[in-house]
């Protein structure tokens, strides 16, 4: 049998790759964890991590087969938990959402504080990050992506469709001859993303527009992009979220540079039995759903639940 124990401690140094980070998080002694994991290379007779300088513990191809079953029995695990003692059936806890950073900073952010005026004894924790977050490696509780994930046992949901236009400021527009065609772009400038850090390619949206775009700023972050975009020195192809609710920026060839994308939302199958867990995704579905029209550029003010 193996021992549920071990199995902890293999978890977080497969998570961290580093046995410090792990004995940190456990709270116990680096040592022990060393201990703990060569005692279950052992026990099983074969090598779970391969050692390295620069990746630390990385799994070997029978480590990631260990990984996946210990995984399933620690939310086996915390879900009895919960359910026997009556926690996961409570509208209390708390919660951790990873959402794209444009999203979960405009959209998702004013949401969730509503949600804990509605709820007072659910916590949150918001991760707007311009990545995608782990849920295997327990980085969030529910995410919410541009990428519906291929693999992993995830219930998950398209969420909504969100429509993204070309922006800049009227001071911009002002010192620029009218941009009436698509040809007229060639003479500008523009803001983008750094094209070797994307973490997916459905954000390569500008390449795809306008090939030969002169990009002259480039950042990771969205929220960047759009800081950058209100300074009125380039272009930026931008949410609708984010910038149709800025009157500091104008759209650019509104009906002809039109870019639909998408947002799906997933969490752990065994999770999603909690209480709690399903309060929050109705309550993200509805209000996402009240905010079509924020999210398709038709208007530019968020809408709250009654």
């Amino acid at each position: 049998m193996l021992d549920w124990d071990s199995l902890r401690y293999f978890l977080e140094v497969a998570r961290t790759q580093r046995v410090s980070a792990a004995a940190r998080k456990l709270g116990v002694e680096h040592t022990t964890v060393s201990r703990r994991i060569r005692a279950l290379e052992t026990e099983l007779d074969t090598l779970l991590f391969e050692k390295s300088r620069s990746a630390g513990f990385v799994l070997t191809d029978d480590g990631q087969r260990l990984f996946v079953h210990a995984e399933q029995m620690e939310s086996t695990v915390h879900t009895a938990r919960e359910n026997l003692s009556g926690i996961g059936q409570a509208l209390s806890g708390h919660l951790r959402i990873g959402a794209t950073e444009g999203f979960g900073s405009y959209v998702l952010t004013p949401l969730a504080a509503d949600f804990q005026r509605r709820y007072p004894h659910i916590t949150l924790d918001i991760l707007p990050v311009p990545r995608f977050v782990s849920l295997s490696k327990r980085e969030a509780d529910l995410a919410i992506t541009i990428e519906r994930p291929q693999r992993g046992p995830y219930v998950c949901s398209k969420l909504c469709d969100y429509t993204l236009r070309l922006y800049g400021t009227p001071g911009y527009l002002a010192r620029h001859a009218p941009i009436v065609s698509r040809a007229d772009l060639s003479s500008h400038t523009f803001i983008g993303y750094v094209d070797e850090l994307l973490f997916s390619e459905r954000l390569r949206y500008l390449e795809d527009l306008l090939p030969a775009s002169n990009v002259v700023l480039r950042s990771t972050s969205v929220v960047a992009q759009y800081h950058a975009a209100l300074q009125g020195q380039s272009l930026a192809i931008l949410p609708c979220f984010i910038a149709a609710q800025d009157p500091r920026l104008k759209p650019v060839l509104e009906n002809e540079i039109e870019i639909t994308r998408s947002f799906w939302m997933y969490c752990h199958e065994d999770l999603r039995k909690l209480k709690r867990v399903t309060v929050l995704w109705e309550f993200i579905r509805k209000s996402v759903l009240k905010n079509a029209d924020l999210l398709a550029g038709k208007r530019g003010t968020m809408k709250y639940l009654p």
